[in-house]
């Protein structure tokens, strides 16, 4: 398989030198350490946000670090949980007094992880909160985790805990917020083709020529079922249907949904999923308060999709709807 590299093990560090460049005076990398930080962190009277995993998720998480969302990303190796000596270097850089929410994605690495930098921090006077983000309602169990697993609706948890967070909110009320659009997000997706690694250049696991995997995780963890191809409609429908029924979402209510990209999956693509969804959900008279479609979590080059929705309340809708300047998610307010 072709890659566009210079050696798959500077692949990370070279990334992250090209995520800085593209954004100056912005984002800044400490060195050494895999973490990219706000360029005005730590902002003074504000909660420290950090959020981080394994690198190959592009652009999570570092698209996301900036004004209104994360204050830090930590990027392990492609596919590995960063350590938590990296992690500890991330949660100082944004801590101003108020303390850090960590948003941490339910694999076993990750929460260990950082529940030890979390520890190292607090030794060193630091208040730490954690967060255990776990959307996916594909499976209870997985190879990579114990519980469901966190996948794209992550995101939206980083822009509702970033809102409150920039409105000079304490830690407790930050942490509330998170818990709150935890409670409340579900995402599953679907793999069309698998990705490959760099430093192996295979794939992560095979598909038949007319055979998909739903269900599918974002490291190629496998899925709930493997069957042939299905058209758009049908694979909307099976997605959008776990997920309706997994809070449940009834009807009268207002939501967000993301289509998320795997990473090989054209726009074009993307938007008649999104297309799909819309007709779903009027049906059910569930109403789209804003819908984001892109690649926003990917696996490496994996083609396929992934649905996230949010069940919303005032607040919730408020605080998605705020200001947010990000490499990857920008918005101005009015």
């Amino acid at each position: 398989m072709k890659k566009v590299m210079n050696q798959a093990e500077q692949i990370v560090e070279e990334m992250l030198e090209g995520m800085v460049q593209a954004a100056p005076g912005r984002l800044r990398l400490l060195e050494g350490t895999g973490v990219l930080v706000r360029a005005d962190a730590p902002v003074a009277g504000k909660v420290g946000l950090v959020s981080g995993g394994g690198s190959g998720h592009e652009p999570a998480h570092g698209g996301y670090v900036g004004k209104g969302m994360l204050d830090a990303a930590v990027a392990g190796e492609v596919f590995t949980s960063p350590t938590p000596d990296r992690i500890l270097e991330a949660i100082k850089a944004v801590d101003s007094g108020k303390g850090v929410l960590c948003i941490v994605k339910n694999y076993t690495g990750d929460v260990l992880n950082f529940e030890m930098a979390a520890e190292l921090a607090e030794a060193e006077g630091i208040q730490v909160e954690q967060v255990v983000v776990n959307d996916d309602v594909a499976v209870e169990d997985s190879t990579h985790t114990s519980g469901r697993r966190g996948i794209a609706g992550t995101l939206f948890v980083h822009k509702l805990a970033g809102a409150k967070a920039e409105t000079g909110a304490t830690l407790r009320e930050v942490k509330e917020i998170a818990e709150k659009a935890i409670a409340r997000v579900r995402s599953m997706g679907v793999a069309l083709t698998p990705c490959t690694l760099p430093e192996s250049g295979k794939p992560s696991f095979t598909l038949g020529e007319d055979e998909i995997e739903i269900g599918i995780g974002i490291h190629g963890e496998p899925g709930v079922e493997r069957t042939r191809l299905l058209s758009a409609s049908e694979l909307t429908r099976t997605l959008a249907e776990q997920i309706v029924k997994d809070v449940p979402f009834r009807s009268g209510e207002r939501v967000a949904v993301m289509v998320n990209g795997m990473g090989s999956t054209p726009l074009m693509e993307l938007h008649v999923v999104h297309r799909e969804l819309m007709a779903y959900l009027a049906e059910k008279e569930i109403g789209v308060a804003e819908s984001w479609v892109g690649e926003y979590m990917t696996s490496l080059d994996m083609a396929g999709f992934s649905l996230t929705m949010i069940q919303l309340d005032e607040e919730l809708e408020k605080l998605l709807a705020q200001p947010v300047d990000t490499p990857t998610i920008r918005r101005f307010g009015d």
